[in-house]
């Protein structure tokens, strides 16, 4: 099963013109630039349904206010993926669990302080996944801006990474974190788009692709 995965395209998504085949693609969320247009999720929702994929997952981020604000008519526009909402969906015997939160960062979507209040969140992510899908990072894995710079990642999630062991945990939210590693036999995978300057985050811009 191939998975093709990127984040943070900010409304952009109509200049992706090179993205990989695969089985399913995955967006980990800020696929909206304000989030309070209709019309953001309406010109995504038929980018998705333009790409030749069997299955589409979304999550979505802090930038995608609607999804927040009012769930139920943003839900009801994306109708080429499956969303998820500190829910589940096993695919093709592949195991996919998402949530769009992170630790509080001014005034956007679906955020937490940081500490405990993250529990409620990371208490429900399930073992035995094979893809963890949350919109912001782990404390102190691809979460800084430039390098030498404060890690932005969340404490609890790291924790909760360690725990539970999912194969694969993709993110995205700081821009400047894109990349992959791997660390205690799990893939970690910050797939943003773009960079700090809302520019491709590599020229032509980067997309995974994971086997598994």
């Amino acid at each position: 099963m191939r998975l093709v995965v990127l984040s943070d395209t900010h409304g952009q998504h109509d200049k992706i013109t090179d993205v990989p085949e695969g089985d399913i693609l995955i967006h980990a969320g800020d696929f909206m630039n304000s989030g309070t247009d209709l019309l953001e999720i309406i010109s995504f929702n038929r980018w998705l349904g333009e790409q030749p994929f069997r299955h589409r997952v979304v999550c979505a981020g802090n930038h995608d206010k609607y999804f927040e604000s009012d769930p139920g008519t943003a839900r009801a526009l994306l109708t080429n993926a499956h969303y998820l909402e500190n829910s589940e969906i096993t695919i093709e015997g592949i195991r996919l669990w998402g949530s769009p939160y992170t630790p509080e960062f001014f005034h956007w979507a679906f955020m937490y302080p940081r500490g405990t209040a993250a529990a409620r969140y990371w208490d429900s992510i399930p073992e035995h996944l094979d893809v963890l899908i949350t919109h912001g990072p782990p404390l102190g894995i691809l979460d800084q801006t430039a390098p030498q710079t404060l890690h932005l990642g969340c404490a609890e999630l790291l924790d909760a990474v360690r725990c539970k062991k999912p194969k694969v945990h993709l993110f995205g939210h700081i821009h400047g974190g894109a990349g992959e590693l791997e660390r205690d036999g799990i893939r970690f995978v910050n797939a943003a788009y773009l960079n700090e300057r809302y520019k491709p985050s590599h020229p032509g811009g980067k997309i995974h692709v994971i086997d598994l």
